[in-house]
């Protein structure tokens, strides 16, 4: 069941002095802060918070590694580093309908060092795998060359703490781009940022 105060956050239209909601993700790596930006992307963020309010990353899993040393991306002409994430398998029927993508070019928001953004396939598809940047990744921006639909994908926030922890994560032992094993997510919550 939805607390209360986040009930407010996803179905309210958020000003434009709202603050980002902050989430606390625990891995068995490490722990990662993100700032959820609830003004840029709202319909991105009200998704990723409905799914962390609910508990579907609670068990859930770091299971994709996209890296250039080495290079486990040999059939794609332009390269990334990313890590991807998505909610417990137990959970993976249970959650919402694919959301609409939000660009960057609406939401100004850019795919840097710790950007948070969804992952998808075609437009308009995501769910709730996510992934997080590893250095500035203009190609997965609007324009960018990485999808060949030129449409980019949905940036909606910012890792704030752990980025080493993103980084051990990348480093995990993988077969090609599978992190074997994965890298579980122990508990990821709503927190109150500190002033």
């Amino acid at each position: 069941m939805l607390a209360a105060s986040l009930l407010a956050i996803l179905f309210a239209a958020p000003g434009p002095s709202a603050k980002p909601v902050h989430v606390v993700m625990t891995t068995e790596l490490g722990e990662l802060e993100l700032a959820v930006d609830v003004v840029h992307a709202p319909l991105t963020a009200r998704n990723f918070l409905r799914y962390v309010e609910a508990g579907h990353y609670d068990g859930g899993r770091f299971h994709r590694t996209v890296t250039l040393k080495p290079d486990n991306q040999p059939n794609n002409k332009v390269k990334i580093e990313v890590i991807q994430g998505g909610v417990a398998p137990a959970q993976e029927s249970k959650g919402w309908p694919a959301i609409g993508l939000e660009r960057t070019t609406k939401t100004g928001l850019k795919h840097l060092d710790g950007t948070i953004s969804m992952a998808r396939a075609e437009p308009d598809s995501a769910t709730s795998d996510f992934f997080v940047c590893i250095g500035p990744q203009p190609e997965l921006d609007f324009g960018g060359k990485r999808n060949p639909d030129g449409q980019g994908f949905a940036a909606f926030g910012q890792v704030v703490k752990g980025l080493d922890v993103v980084r051990r994560i990348q480093a995990a032992p993988a077969d090609g781009q599978t992190l074997t094993p994965a890298v579980r997510i122990l508990k990821a919550s709503v927190v109150k940022a500190k002033p």
